[in-house]
């Protein structure tokens, strides 16, 4: 079982490893037919990395981008789960604010960011709002449909042995949309980053977001490119170093 699953292991990374090396012979050629300043080679954005990773505020652009996303999504989740809880337990309550839900969802990352600026001002408070108001309807919304899938003939047994909302909601409703809730929070998670940059081109003065704001504005596209690889680097490094282990961590009982 082990040497297939070792073996698993190297065909997927093989895999990889081809469609890469593929990715960047595609883009060496269209980068030899183009002007650099459209479109520069991997060996210039490799260069430009190097470079980006000697500068003095490289760390701390990262680490702000982090913690916004982080304290976000942090607080997305605090008022998302409970809510989303609230609405499967309670179906006058869930009819009462679905449509409240259904504005906050058509409203995009971009008018968030601009009402951001207004209230907060160039602030950390800007791109953590963008990040909440984007990541706690998606936390919402899959806790709430979880919260459906819960076996009413286990809350008819919880109420039989007299459990309270609260022992009910913790014991019963909380085990079941585990799954949904961890699905939701992976995915506002990704979009908390996409809408992250957006905001901190907007309405920062440091960070991931600003750093491509101001390469763009001086036409240093290689600059552009290795903030955008290194980005994609860390989203690779959280994805599997972090949210894969958690989440076989956590449900390690479902069946393969």
């Amino acid at each position: 079982m082990t040497q297939t699953a070792g073996r698993s292991v190297w065909i997927l990374l093989s895999q990889r490893l081809f469609l890469a090396l593929v990715f960047i012979a595609i883009w060496a050629l269209a980068a030899s037919r183009m002007p650099a300043f459209i479109l520069p080679g991997p060996t210039k954005v490799w260069t430009a990395m190097q470079a980006l990773f000697a500068t003095p505020t490289f760390l701390h652009d990262i680490g702000m981008t982090l913690y916004r996303v982080a304290m976000g999504f942090v607080l997305a989740t605090i008022v998302g789960t409970p809510l989303g809880l609230a609405l499967g337990a309670n179906r006058t309550l869930a009819n009462f604010f679905e449509p409240l839900l259904s504005v906050i969802n058509t409203v995009s990352s971009a008018i968030w960011a601009v009402f951001a600026i207004i209230w907060f001002g160039i602030s950390n408070a800007t791109t953590i709002f963008v990040v909440f108001m984007t990541a706690m309807p998606l936390i919402l919304t899959n806790v709430w449909q979880g919260s459906k899938n819960v076996d009413k003939q286990h809350i008819d047994l919880a109420r039989s042995f007299r459990m309270s909302r609260t022992q009910i909601l913790r014991k019963i409703y909380l085990p079941t949309i585990l799954p949904y809730f961890f699905s939701g929070a992976r995915l506002a998670f990704g979009f908390g980053w996409r809408v992250s940059l957006v905001a901190e081109t907007l309405g920062s003065s440091d960070g991931i977001g600003y750093r491509l704001r101001q390469a763009a504005d001086l036409v240093q596209t290689d600059q552009v490119f290795a903030w955008t690889l290194t980005l994609v680097l860390l989203m690779l490094a959280l994805e599997g170093g972090l949210l894969k282990p958690m989440e076989r961590r956590l449900f390690r009982w479902k069946p393969i």
